[in-house]
């Protein structure tokens, strides 16, 4: 007869070990100290072997019936039950060893070791270490669309709307990852397609008038703030390289001899080297910044104590105690600021003011054939732009 619950706790300690058979060859061990566990004898090619599922009351009666059958479908299989349960506990192991944090790490060593841009490094492990901080200590395997849900409702409630989407891809990529490297079987950023708001992107503000402009020059050339600060503004007015770029420029990257500035691939959006001749007054920034830097790694570094870099924010900080509102204009504006006068002016062609801008030709033939830089034309360009920037300046 099987085994009913009362008759199992109701099972005391005798001077030997007894079995209290179930069904299916399923029994109950009662020790001689009255611990009760359940087991399983089996025969596995002729060798006779001995399975325990667990404690009771740990392990119920309903689920030590569980237990058995599976093992017997293992068996079935011509898989021995206790090598299946060897192997799942070992799984079970790594699995805890994979924590989402531990696969962050190797994610973003992989990302340094595929010679991604240091902004984008930067920004997923922002994403991946602060932003998702509450899944670092899940293991990867256990973590659920509601657990990411959760920490992503919590960006997107903040007002971070596109951080929000973004963190989701950057989660995703993780998933996928250790999809990759055997470490789990499925990416649940997937199924929240949809759950968060939709991000409606919005151009950078940008002055784009003289007038403007030379209010905007006076309020910096004028403003109180670090060196460091006041020279990354006037070098993103001067030579309009995207903020990042700017903002990370290193002694290394000047060939002051030639004026020109390289910034190398790793940093570019579109992972190209990009050149920017240095202007007249591009070089008197640089001066002046090797008068308090020149010592440093980078031309603009922060004085803010254990911070090596200006924050990615710091330009627009400045621009907002400026009293330059965040609609009127950011630090990436001056690129629009830049692209919309020079256009107007029309003494330079098109296609120089875009390769100035680093911009890719999205039209692939032309793309492929035009290798010019446009670099003499550049030069003159950037004088020309660096000049005008004086002249709405003193009025």
């Amino acid at each position: 007869m099987p085994l009913t619950d009362i008759q199992i706790r109701n099972a005391k300690a005798a001077s030997k070990p007894r079995k209290l058979a179930d069904s299916e060859g399923l029994y109950l061990y009662v020790s001689t100290t009255g611990s009760k566990s359940w087991r399983l004898d089996y025969s596995y090619f002729g060798r006779r072997k001995t399975l325990t599922f667990g404690t009771y009351p740990t392990l119920s009666l309903g689920e030590a019936r569980d237990r058995m059958r599976e093992a017997k479908r293992h068996l079935s299989e011509g898989i021995d039950p206790s090598l299946a349960k060897k192997r799942q506990q070992l799984a079970a192991k790594a699995a805890a060893g994979d924590t989402f944090g531990a696969i962050v790490d190797e994610f973003i060593d992989k990302l340094r070791r595929d010679k991604r841009a240091e902004p984008t490094i930067v920004k997923n492990e922002w994403m991946l270490k602060s932003l998702s901080k509450k899944l670092t200590p899940y293991p990867i395997t256990q973590i659920t669309a509601r657990d990411v849900l959760d920490v992503l409702s919590r960006v997107e409630k903040s007002g971070r709307v596109e951080s929000a989407l973004a963190t989701r891809a950057a989660i995703g990529r993780v998933f996928r990852y250790a999809i990759a490297t055997a470490r789990a079987e499925a990416d649940p950023t997937s199924a929240l397609r949809g759950a968060l708001q939709r991000h409606v992107p919005t151009s950078h503000a940008a002055l784009t008038s003289r007038e403007d402009m030379g209010g905007l020059m006076r309020a910096i050339y004028s403003y109180k703030g670090w060196p460091s600060l006041v020279g990354v503004l006037k070098m993103q007015a001067i030579c309009f390289a995207r903020p990042g770029e700017t903002r990370t420029m290193e002694w290394a990257e000047l060939d002051l001899d030639k004026a020109v500035w390289t910034i190398p691939a790793a940093k570019t959006k579109m992972r190209r080297e990009h050149q920017v001749p240095l202007s007249h007054q591009a070089m008197a920034v640089i001066e002046d910044m090797k008068v308090y830097f020149g010592d440093k790694p980078h031309v603009f570094p922060s004085m803010m104590s254990g911070k090596k870099l200006l924050s990615e924010n710091s330009m627009n900080s400045a621009l907002r105690r400026m009293g330059v509102g965040s609609a009127e204009h950011t630090a990436h504006g001056f690129r629009s600021t830049a692209s919309t006068i020079l256009n107007e002016a029309g003494e330079f062609s098109a296609d120089a003011i875009e390769a100035q801008l680093a911009h890719l030709d999205t039209r692939a033939v032309r793309r492929i054939y035009n290798r010019s830089t446009y670099w003499e034309e550049r030069v003159r360009m950037m004088q020309w732009w660096a000049d005008l920037l004086d002249e709405v300046r003193l009025g």
